[in-house]
């Protein structure tokens, strides 16, 4: 634990993409602050995992989020002063990654008010006003990262919602890089294709048809697995990319190009 530790937050970290970023930041000596909407005990397992690969020095934590219910940012906010305050005699923290999501599968015709809702409130209202709460926390010289969807590009039918909050979250992002450019803060969106996790009930992963139809239009020849995204995600917060800003990182193995 010391003052010159380059600390990230990475939303819904305790599994799937946010687990891969940030064993990969850990990898790259960043402490972390790792957030979970439920799943204590895999956040904990991370914890643990990052503490020791990573020996003595390596510093991580896990904070409870729901990123959908913005009533709670406050709070979460005092959190990490606290964190940061205790953890590394510190006011401030360098990257801060918003992983956190949820799936929606819906044709447009059948898509509910309330569904809708959900989505906009996980995907972008809460991406949007979570930042605005952190930003003054975030160091000049800082970086941001939106992970968004390969899905703002191309499309396939019954992700309408969940690609649309998305492409808002990247045009966001290029507001961000406007406005936080003075300060030397980055913001960049990362856009995976498709990837066999977890996510929406593991839907990709527990399909292997659905794996053979999409991993045949992708010049890869195959779908992403987690650890095809953390690194992208900390390439993108390392100190050699810093004069990247206002872009959008398509990491999806050549889909359907």
């Amino acid at each position: 634990m010391t003052a010159d530790s380059k600390i990230a937050i990475v939303t819904g970290a305790n599994r799937g993409l946010g687990r891969d970023t940030a064993l990969r930041l850990a990898e790259d000596g960043v402490d972390l602050i790792i957030t979970y909407r439920s799943h204590a005990e895999e956040a904990q397992d991370l914890i643990d995992t990052v503490t020791a690969a990573t020996g003595p020095g390596r510093t991580a934590y896990a904070l409870q989020l729901d990123t959908g219910r913005l009533d709670g940012f406050d709070a979460f906010t005092e959190d990490v002063r606290r964190l940061l305050k205790e953890g590394w005699g510190r006011d401030s923290f360098d990257f801060l990654v918003n992983n956190a999501g949820t799936a929606g599968y819906a044709p447009i015709a059948e898509t509910t008010v309330e569904a809708f809702d959900e989505l906009l409130n996980v995907h972008f209202r809460g991406v949007y006003f979570l930042t605005q709460k952190l930003v003054p926390l975030i160091a000049d010289g800082g970086r941001i990262v939106n992970i968004s969807t390969g899905l703002t590009r191309f499309t396939f039918a019954g992700s309408s919602a969940y690609a649309s909050m998305k492409g808002a979250v990247e045009v966001f992002t290029r507001y961000l890089a406007e406005e936080l450019g003075a300060r030397g803060i980055t913001a960049n969106t990362v856009a995976p294709g498709p990837v066999a996790t977890d996510f929406g009930g593991g839907r990709l992963r527990g399909s292997e048809d659905m794996r053979t139809m999409l991993g045949g239009r992708t010049a890869l020849g195959r779908v992403g697995a987690p650890e095809d995204i953390g690194g992208v995600v900390a390439a993108l917060l390392s100190g050699r990319t810093g004069w990247v800003t206002g872009q959008r990182l398509e990491a999806s193995g050549g889909i359907l190009l």
